[in-house]
């Protein structure tokens, strides 16, 4: 039904379903900032077809085999398995059918990851072949002629971070001349050179970076913007100027002492050791800070401890402890619960509910200690930053190092607002439309953290490549519009694997403490062994599969309520329904006798279906079927 309208029976919310609410049905792809349809590729796995899964995976993200170790993974928050018992592990699943196909992989590096995936736009141009509605739809419409390709029109991007590395990786498509300048001597910026190679090999990044510069996109490195080169003169190259600068600096924490000798920033201590300048820290560490990259700063804090006392044969466990003091309590903490687990592990010494006072230091003026007091609450009572503290309380660590995470911020000191004629905001970040990049300035465009402050890895990817259509827009005058096609089809055979309903959630397996405490590299994570990724992926709900009823052909036998084994439907009669004009006027039929007096509405709890259809089977006269919702995106380009 094609009707919008919503209700309520007894209080309960209630809708009558329309496109928009079988989309916001499969939870994990709309709640994917690129709205990857991670149930077509968690079902593909499920069905043995790996090469479909990884074109599924990869059609709207060009570092999908990064975000298989490290995305911040919105999808399994979002997904309705959740509801039932635990998310399906939908990162670990897209780096399984990654190793296997992406360009870490045996499969693709005797040929390039680009024509490998030509090749199946080319196959799977068309049609609503099963799961793949999300593969590559701007890279069908280039190679269509669809969209016409800006050739002879070069934009420079500021950064190489994932933001920089998406708009690169579209621009390129739609023919543009791209040139990445970049001040590490590597490419992908915090991914490098923030994120610890035990999450983050650094041979998967360089190998997701090179398929980018296959599509023709040049790097520059070593190269600081207000250094090396200046914006005007960028201005005066390209025809766009894409600044995706990250948040790369740690911000400052404003007490006594934070100026110190032994005090530095947890963000420039990863990027230190990322490039092999081991900074000078002391036998007592502190970190201050309760998110995942206080975590990442402690992990690594211990893995170069442990590096340290192996070379010197000096180890003494009761002078090489890390320290992590957060603001929160251990359940509030905004780290995520691995990184809390296997700190633990690892021996990391956590302190909840301390905020820092001052920062002590000796008579050298390095430093000796931290103060902090007991934080009785960080969040009022409507979940905004607001933490009151008891001074009475008040604890004294010892340390001879200090490591701040308490937020990051950009660095923007190329950019004079005067001289560019660039309008900033009170928070000194350049002034855009976060959602097109836009700025005041015609040419410069913004994307990532610089948009929109500190995200997730996933968020980047997402705003880099709306960025590069704003840029195709301004500088082609022609807008890059989505068509959206969607359908419903019957499913004649549908099953389900036996006991799915049942199967817990697969532990991922870890390497033991030892093991990867060797070295920085050592990775900790496991990845799933083919049984797990079949098993784990046969745990989908497959959320694009919904129960229709046809009204016409139901008896009102009560066979589907009788069989449902999460109990998630109900049959009442209309006249218990309340709503919104829409539904008023649906039921109010039934009053001019286009309804039968006793009409009756089936009432189902999206919340607690699990796609078993035992209502189907059970449904005498077939009013039930199971039907796959499919949605396409087609690219369109017209005039502006």
């Amino acid at each position: 039904m094609g009707l919008k309208a919503t209700g309520t029976i007894g209080g309960d919310q209630l809708a009558v379903p329309d496109l928009d609410y079988w989309r916001t049905q499969i939870k994990c792809q709309d709640a994917c900032p690129v709205h990857t349809d991670a149930r077509g590729y968690v079902r593909a796995i499920a069905s043995e077809q790996d090469e479909l899964a990884y074109l599924i995976a990869r059609g709207p993200n060009p570092l999908a085999s990064i975000c298989g170790r490290v995305c911040g993974a919105p999808c399994e928050s979002a997904c309705r398995r959740g509801d039932l018992d635990k998310p399906i592990a939908i990162r670990a699943l897209k780096r399984f059918v990654c190793q296997r196909f992406g360009p870490e992989s045996l499969a693709t590096n005797d040929r390039s990851l680009i024509n490998f995936l030509k090749d199946a736009a080319r196959a799977h141009g068309d049609g609503f072949c099963e799961g793949i509605e999300e593969l590559l739809p701007l890279l069908q419409s280039t190679m269509a002629g669809d969209i016409p390709l800006a050739n002879g029109k070069s934009v420079g991007i500021i950064g190489s971070g994932p933001a920089g590395l998406a708009a690169a990786h579209d621009l390129a498509l739609l023919g543009f001349s791209v040139v990445i300048y970049e001040m590490e001597p590597v490419l992908a910026g915090m991914l490098a050179v923030g994120i610890p190679e035990y999450r983050l090999p650094r041979d998967l990044i360089r190998a997701e970076v090179e398929v980018i510069e296959q599509l023709g996109v040049q790097a520059v490195t070593n190269c600081e913007v207000g250094v090396d080169v200046t914006l005007p003169e960028l201005r005066e190259r390209h025809d766009a100027v894409l600044i995706a600068v990250g948040a790369k600096r740690s911000r400052p924490l404003p007490i006594p002492g934070a100026e110190a000798p032994g005090v530095m920033g947890g963000v420039e201590f990863l990027r230190d050791i990322s490039l092999g300048n081991t900074p000078q820290l002391g036998k007592r560490v502190v970190v201050i800070g309760g998110g995942n990259v206080a975590y990442d700063v402690g992990r690594t804090v211990l893995r170069q401890i442990s590096l340290d006392t192996a070379r010197e044969a000096l180890r003494e466990s009761s002078v090489t402890e890390v320290y992590l003091a957060s603001l929160e309590s251990l359940e509030e903490m905004p780290a995520d619960d691995v990184e809390i687990i296997e700190g633990d592990e690892e021996g990391i010494v956590r302190r909840n509910s301390l905020g820092p006072v001052e920062i002590l230091t000796n008579n050298h003026g390095a430093v000796r200690a931290v103060v902090f007091r007991k934080c009785t609450r960080v969040f009022d009572e409507n979940r905004r930053f607001a933490p009151l503290f008891d001074d009475s309380q008040r604890e004294t660590v010892e340390c001879d190092s200090v490591l701040l995470t308490v937020g990051q911020t950009v660095d923007i000191r190329f950019v004079d607002p005067e001289r560019d004629g660039i309008e900033l905001t009170d928070r000194g970040f350049i002034a855009c439309d976060a959602d097109t990049g836009r700025t005041n300035a015609a040419d410069i465009f913004v994307a990532g953290d610089l948009a929109y402050g500190p995200k997730l890895l996933i968020h980047a990817v997402a705003s880099g490549k709306q960025v590069a259509r704003s840029i195709y827009e301004s500088l082609m005058e022609r807008s890059i519009s989505h068509k959206e096609v969607e359908l419903h089809l019957a499913i004649p055979d549908y099953s389900r694997e036996p006991g799915y309903e049942r199967i817990p959630r697969v532990k991922l397996s870890a390497t033991s403490v030892a093991e990867r405490m060797r070295s920085h590299a050592a990775s900790v994570e496991i990845g799933l062994t083919e049984e797990e990724a079949r098993r784990e992926a046969g745990r989908c709900l497959d959320c694009g599969v919904n129960t229709i009823f046809d009204g016409s052909k139901c008896i009102l036998c009560g066979g589907c309520v009788d069989v449902c084994p999460s109990l998630c439907l109900r049959i009442v009669s209309v006249d218990r329904l309340t709503g919104e004009p829409e539904l008023d006027d649906l039921l109010s039929r039934q009053l001019d006798g286009t309804l039968p007096t006793a009409a009756s509405a089936i009432i189902k709890d999206e919340t607690i279906c699990i796609r078993c259809a035992l209502c189907a089977d059970r449904c005498p006269t077939g009013a039930i079927t199971m039907e796959r919702f499919f949605f396409k995106e087609v690219p369109e380009c017209r005039n502006a």
